[in-house]
């Protein structure tokens, strides 16, 4: 490898000196060596000692990487057997997807159906995040009550009926006030999820199966996005293309109900 990329930074650095012409300081004209050959000396001993320095974390690197992946691939096959987190992670796949989707277009619909100017998108997101942080404190209690399952449900139909409702309204104040309230069900929604995971994994693969929630949370992440600009553009509206938040708050929750 160091061999072959020695190689190629030789012709790249050839072809740049001697179409650009150029004439590194460090380098005596004077001398009867063609000076771009010089400096593919001295870049080639660079790459050499970048080289000779990495190599050794690589192997450290490649190690590590072959022995995570073995253990993710045990960890995948035994997923079957455990049919809870199994379906936690499917349910939560598409209701976080739904909620990363909210935060990513959530700005540009406020804009683009209710005119609102930066500092006034900036403003709203100041709001959310305050009554998000809040609705999870508040909802500490109701998961220690109730439990964290039934906190995400809660939190979900909670969401999916203030969704619908932000989609019809019309009018500044509307979006700030439900925009708010859908902020309160946010919070309880995400922290819900860890403490369920919590509940759910077995101690001894506690650590995996966080790595698999993690996971569930990005591996579907173009999925969102895809929908909103699939029906925003087949319908002509923003509108019609922020229900896929709906739609995938949905999915999650019939996924996770039974």
């Amino acid at each position: 490898a160091a061999v072959y990329a020695t190689e190629e930074l030789e012709e790249t650095a050839k072809l740049y000196l001697l179409l650009r012409g150029l004439n590194p300081r460090f380098l005596s004209p004077t001398l009867s060596e063609p000076r771009w050959l010089r400096a593919v000396l001295i870049l080639a001993a660079l790459a050499f000692l970048v080289l000779f320095l990495v190599m050794p974390l690589l192997a450290v690197f490649t190690e590590a990487l072959r022995q995570g992946f073995g253990q993710l691939g045990r960890t995948l096959r035994m997923l079957p057997r455990e049919r809870r987190i199994l379906r936690f992670l499917i349910a939560r796949l598409f209701y976080t997807d739904g909620l990363n989707t909210l935060f990513a277009f959530g700005g540009i619909y406020a804009a683009g159906s209710f005119g609102m100017t930066l500092e006034e998108i900036l403003l709203f997101g100041v709001l959310l995040n305050v009554t998000a942080g809040l609705g999870a404190i508040g909802f500490a209690w109701v998961d220690d009550w109730i439990g964290a399952k039934t906190t995400i449900l809660i939190s979900l139909v909670a969401l999916v009926l203030l969704g619908g409702a932000i989609l019809v309204a019309e009018g500044k104040l509307w979006f700030y006030i439900l925009g708010a309230a859908i902020g309160i069900f946010i919070g309880p929604a995400q922290s819900a999820s860890r403490s369920l995971m919590a509940h759910l994994a077995p101690v001894e693969q506690r650590t995996e199966m966080f790595g698999l929630f993690a996971l569930s949370g990005k591996v579907t992440a173009f999925l969102g996005p895809a929908l909103v600009a699939g029906l925003t553009a087949a319908f002509e509206s923003q509108r019609v293309g922020m229900s896929a938040v709906l739609i995938l708050l949905a999915l999650g929750l019939l996924v996770l109900w039974p």
